[in-house]
């Protein structure tokens, strides 16, 4: 996913991007917890695809964050 505009976001699209890193987060924790407790290579290795899909679905809305902070304000008017 490219960033296709080049204004600063909205506060409530950063609410959205922060909830979703959140989200991400707690996924990519359950993933992980459910790989170490499953002794089912095929759970397992289901657990490892989708981790590594919320692992970027994480980079991606941190890459957002960041660019983000590049175009905004640096003091509040």
């Amino acid at each position: 996913m490219q960033m296709m505009h080049h204004l600063p976001l909205s506060g409530k699209e950063l609410n959205y991007i922060s909830d979703s890193l959140s989200n991400e987060d707690l996924l990519i924790k359950q993933c992980v917890a459910v790989a170490a407790s499953s002794s089912n290579p095929t759970v397992q290795q289901i657990c490892s695809t989708m981790l590594k899909a919320h692992q970027a679905h994480y980079q991606t809305l941190a890459q957002s964050l960041q660019h983000h902070q590049s175009l905004a304000p640096t003091q509040l008017q």
